[in-house]
């Protein structure tokens, strides 16, 4: 049996499948699912749907791709379903006005981060960057702002020493689909009981774009630790030996004095690259050259020579 609430979902990344999914096992009433257009995608440039359509087809749902959602057809689409809630999540479009007052009751998004920080498309990026303690997931009520809507509920998590963006994302995926889950069964049994975002507060989290992933060697080594776990997978930390491309997914600081300019190779243990930083040094675990291998650095080391003194740029 169904759920109550006839719903339309947008979303269109891997961050969105979960809630598309917890839906579903949830018997919600999906009506239809708006994702965006087939992109090139990877090395091959071939033509690859969005995870998001991958999901809905499987699932058995209807959906639509348009390439803007600010046409008179879209609106017209919607209105015909006569949803009670639009879900949105991670969908890459902010929506007019006029598509926000389709549904019956309200339109909802599922943000990765505990608004009002880290509003915008890079939330579990600039959390690990900043070296954020926690995280977490917001419901909301949208508006035409920028992830400005009023609070619906929220949840947090702890962010590990260890976590990267991907491995941070998997986790917020599957908890903002549990707290939609959640936050629908609150509006079914009590009704909508949003709080205002203290505006004051706010914070942006801008998108990255690939070169915004180079290393900064004058920058302290639990610094550069924090940035490249948050540049990894997406865009990726990356490095030059000479006019070598190192694209670098793992590093350990290394609390040592150094008196080695920033981005100088200085000696270590058989087996490792060391690099000297502004505060401490930054031990490479895990890299990766032009073959497009990634590699731990012994067996990196084994192919490809990087002698202390060399500086990395």
């Amino acid at each position: 049996m169904k759920s109550g609430l006839k719903i339309i979902f947008m979303g269109t990344p891997d961050f969105a499948v979960p809630a598309l999914k917890a839906l579903h096992k949830n018997k919600n009433d999906v009506a239809l699912v708006i994702t965006q257009p087939d992109r090139p995608k990877g090395r091959g440039r071939k033509i690859a749907p969005p995870p998001v359509k991958t999901a809905a087809l499987q699932l058995g749902y209807a959906v639509v791709q348009p390439e803007s959602i600010r046409t008179r057809a879209i609106e017209d689409l919607l209105v015909a379903q006569n949803p009670d809630i639009i879900v949105v999540v991670a969908f890459g479009h902010i929506l007019p006005q006029n598509i926000l007052a389709v549904p019956k009751l309200a339109t909802i998004n599922v943000h990765a981060s505990l608004l009002p920080k880290y509003r915008g498309p890079a939330p579990i990026h600039w959390a690990i960057i900043n070296r954020e303690k926690e995280t977490g997931v917001t419901t909301m009520l949208m508006d035409e702002g920028m992830d400005t809507g009023d609070i619906l509920l929220s949840s947090k998590i702890e962010i590990t020493p260890d976590d990267t963006a991907g491995s941070l994302h998997n986790r917020l995926a599957f908890m903002g689909a549990d707290l939609l889950i959640r936050t629908l069964k609150t509006i079914e049994q009590e009704g909508l009981h949003p709080v205002s975002q203290d505006h004051a507060r706010a914070t942006y989290a801008p998108l990255f774009k690939k070169k915004d992933g180079r290393i900064d060697w004058k920058q302290p080594a639990e610094t550069l630790d924090s940035f490249i776990r948050g540049m990894t997978p997406w865009p990726g930390a990356f490095t030059f030996h000479k006019d070598k491309h190192l694209k670098i997914f793992k590093v350990r600081p290394v609390p040592m004095k150094v008196d080695d300019p920033p981005g100088t190779v200085i000696k270590g243990f058989a087996d490792e690259l060391r690099v000297a930083t502004a505060q401490g040094a930054l031990s490479i675990l895990e890299i990766q050259g032009a073959s497009g291998k990634r590699l731990l650095i012994k067996d990196f080391l084994r192919g490809y020579q990087i002698l202390p003194g060399d500086v990395l740029i």
